[in-house]
């Protein structure tokens, strides 16, 4: 082993122990977790914990069993006979200097696992917090510190928009994540561009809860409307709209209902995003749609109540799912081909959930749905297993986070090989003789004499101009 092999080595144990004492002060700071969540975000106690630091911990814990098996140098099998006495190994070195511009709706779950996955694959890594969590983001930072990472390992930058541009703009940077709306990702996008600087983005989804005929619409029923209100709906993968076949749709919606009518408003991050969604929820009133809990009062964002919209008319914008928040259209769909055609309509995917009493066939149509993440009688919870990536394509984003991809993606493949110096293809032209021998190790057949001859007398021949 090389000493810059075995110093990257030494370098990723350090890191998988750093995991461990940020794993152990992570939970030892709980309670100012909960304390900052509320202040920054009106966060309730059960979501911090349940939803911030439940998959951050478990996130840690995977990755320092994982972590040296996923990284490790691999032989790369397969070798072309013709290649022989070769080796080929593929090793995962480090990209260099990482740069995050975190985001705020799950400001330590989201951060913290970026940062565990850039490091332990031996990076530096630049942070630029929300402006939004730039609290909550600053202890989790101070934490990483104390765990081991120095200055040098991680920098962190102003929480603000500017600290963000300047970033991508002034650092020498190996690669971006950014987390964020698919139209602040187009400019970020624009701006990495302009520099090469490779980026993983991970921005909104717009995705369908499909409730098949032989669905358990109570079940369904609960389980979206806990994904729809969760995190006051700041959730990039919740469900936008539930698409229910018709057979299943007034139970559907008897059970959908009173959940929706014993609805308590939550604080939304951005106020623009409580306007929104009032206007949209307004307009699919007016095309036909039915509010649930229906008033006549305008939200805000300081207090904002979760709605749905039974029989939300096709077309209308709350339909197509371009908002952010804890609003859900309803639509009733006669067939499973129905279903597919209005999802697949919107063009942008991160998380589909399926309700049915068929799971086995229900697998049968994650290709279809687009996403990334398909879930069965499920919604939201089971994307937290630390060892499931997540990858948005098209409006959704490119690149890969979280899991064993996510964790490959922060660092750079390099194809050694090793060639014995007697053991080894000729590097000369080779002789007729030699040039035979391989085309007939790799099945090149030769025409022979006979082959020739068989070719020149079913030619074609010359006219004679001559009648018979």
């Amino acid at each position: 082993m090389t000493s810059h092999s075995r110093q990257l080595e030494l370098l990723r144990a350090d890191r998988s122990r750093w995991a461990g004492r940020f794993r152990h002060l992570i939970l030892k700071g709980t309670e100012e977790f909960v304390r900052l969540a509320d202040s920054e975000l009106g966060k309730p106690r059960h979501e911090t914990i349940t939803a911030e630091l439940l998959p951050l911990i478990a996130s840690c814990r995977w990755h320092q069993r994982q972590a040296r098996r996923i990284l490790k140098t691999r032989r790369l099998k397969g070798r072309p006979i013709w290649l022989f006495g070769q080796q080929h190994r593929i090793q995962h070195v480090p990209l260099g200097t990482v740069g995050i511009i975190a985001t705020w709706n799950y400001p330590i779950q989201l951060l913290g696992i970026q940062m565990l996955q850039a490091a332990l694959a031996g990076n530096d890594l630049i942070i630029k917090p929300s402006e939004h969590a730039p609290q909550c983001q600053a202890f989790l930072i101070e934490l990483a510190h104390k765990a081991g990472l120095d200055e040098r390992a991680l920098r962190s930058l102003p929480a603000t928009r500017e600290a963000g541009a300047a970033m991508i703009e002034r650092e020498s940077l190996d690669h971006l994540v950014f987390t964020g709306s698919t139209r602040v990702g187009r400019l970020v996008a624009e701006a990495c561009a302009s520099r090469l600087i490779p980026s993983t983005l991970e921005l909104s989804g717009r995705d369908s809860a499909l409730v098949l005929e032989d669905a358990d619409v109570q079940l369904a029923a609960r389980s979206i409307w806990t994904a729809v209100t969760s995190n006051a709906g700041q959730t990039c993968m919740a469900p936008r709209r539930v698409l229910v076949h018709q057979d299943r749709y007034q139970a559907f919606c008897a059970a959908l209902t009173p959940l929706a009518e014993k609805a308590i408003p939550r604080r939304l991050t951005l106020p623009e995003d409580a306007a929104r969604i009032d206007s949209q929820v307004d307009e699919a009133v007016r095309a036909g749609g039915r509010a649930i809990p229906h008033t006549e009062a305008q939200s805000d964002a300081s207090a904002f109540l979760p709605r749905v919209v039974l029989d939300c008319p096709d077309g209308t914008p709350l339909m197509d799912g371009d908002h952010f928040g804890p609003a859900l259209a309803v639509h009733a769909c006669a067939s499973l081909n129905e279903m597919l055609e209005h999802h697949q309509g919107v063009g942008q995917y991160l998380a589909t959930s399926i309700w049915t009493g068929n799971p086995t066939a229900a697998r049968g149509l994650a290709a279809e749905l687009r996403s990334a993440t398909v879930t069965i009688n499920d919604v939201l919870i089971p994307t937290a297993h630390p060892g499931a990536s997540i990858s948005g394509h098209g409006p959704s984003g490119w690149g890969t986070s979280r899991g064993a991809a996510g964790l490959l993606s922060m660092s750079r493949p390099v194809h050694v090989t090793t060639t014995p110096r007697k053991m080894r293809m000729p590097t000369d032209v080779p002789t007729d003789a030699a040039l035979a021998k391989l085309e007939k190790l790799i099945g090149v057949r030769r025409p022979s004499v006979d082959d020739d001859s068989k070719v020149t007398s079913n030619s074609p021949q010359p006219h004679s101009g001559k009648s018979s």
